[in-house]
């Protein structure tokens, strides 16, 4: 009896090996080398300040594809909403939030989306904007199609601005030594406001995101331009005065200029 079990004991123990080294052979074989690095990292805005660039790159293994995210952190955004007064003029009737939505939000994949991913591991990873759609709310809460509706409006207004993009097709990649390189530049607006950006790499094997990489862009106000932003914040008067005086001197200075040239034709 005691060598039976021993026996079942001895199964058992053997058993468990075999699916724990499954397991860790399954995921061995699923994970990707993947490194992402953001140059330039640390935008410094000043008063000739209109716009950038930032370029991301790194390396992965042969044969994986890339979706590359830029967002800032998740917020709240409003929405203005327009409709007649009285069936004639047209007027703001009130304001739409939208939760859990990024200021910026940029994605970039060697393929479309939809071509390397299933929805499910789209909205997993809130990639794409119909991913961002299901993933965001919307106050006042209204039914699916008003909430997609105006997530739509939203969106114009946001690649209005150029703090929502999307590309496919336009990732570098090179391949050498048994790695694959990646680069692609893209365009910084200068619409987007100080503050710390998340750059993340999604590698994709087999229509499943099999690793991640991330870095950091970082957008901050330096010399005048801090100074007069943290006077507006912290002392509004003051900011006041110097704003009326600009405006001021600017003027004269306008009138000057027309005077000298003879005035009015």
């Amino acid at each position: 009896m005691r060598r039976y079990k021993y026996q079942i004991s001895n199964c058992k123990t053997a058993f468990i090996i075999t699916v724990l080294l499954g397991i860790f052979a399954t995921a061995h074989t699923a994970s990707a080398t993947l490194t992402a690095k953001a140059n330039h990292d640390h935008i410094e805005v000043n008063f000739f300040y209109h716009g950038s660039t930032v370029s991301v790159s790194g390396i992965t293994d042969p044969g994986t594809e890339l979706i590359i995210k830029i967002a800032s952190p998740e917020g709240h955004e409003s929405l203005k909403q327009k409709g007649k007064v009285g069936g004639i003029l047209w007027m703001n009737v009130g304001t739409l939030k939208f939760e859990h939505v990024p200021n910026l939000y940029s994605i970039h994949s060697t393929r479309k989306l939809e071509e390397m991913l299933e929805q499910k591991e789209l909205d997993r990873f809130v990639i794409g904007l119909p991913a961002l759609n299901r993933h965001a709310e919307l106050n006042p809460s209204s039914g699916e199609d008003e909430k997609t509706k105006w997530f739509g409006e939203f969106v114009k207004y946001k690649e209005s601005s150029k703090l929502y993009a999307s590309s496919s097709g336009r990732i570098e990649m090179k391949e050498k030594d048994g790695k694959q390189s990646y680069y692609i530049n893209t365009e910084w607006p200068y619409q987007a406001p100080p503050g710390d950006y998340l750059v993340t790499v999604y590698a994709v094997k087999n229509g499943k995101v099999v690793e991640t990489a991330e870095a950091k862009v970082n957008v901050e106000q330096v010399g005048l331009v801090k100074t007069l932003a943290g006077m507006a914040k912290n002392n509004a008067v003051l900011y006041g005065l110097i704003s009326i005086i600009s405006a001021l001197g600017a003027g004269f200075g306008v009138g000057l200029v027309f005077k000298k040239g003879g005035g009015a034709h």
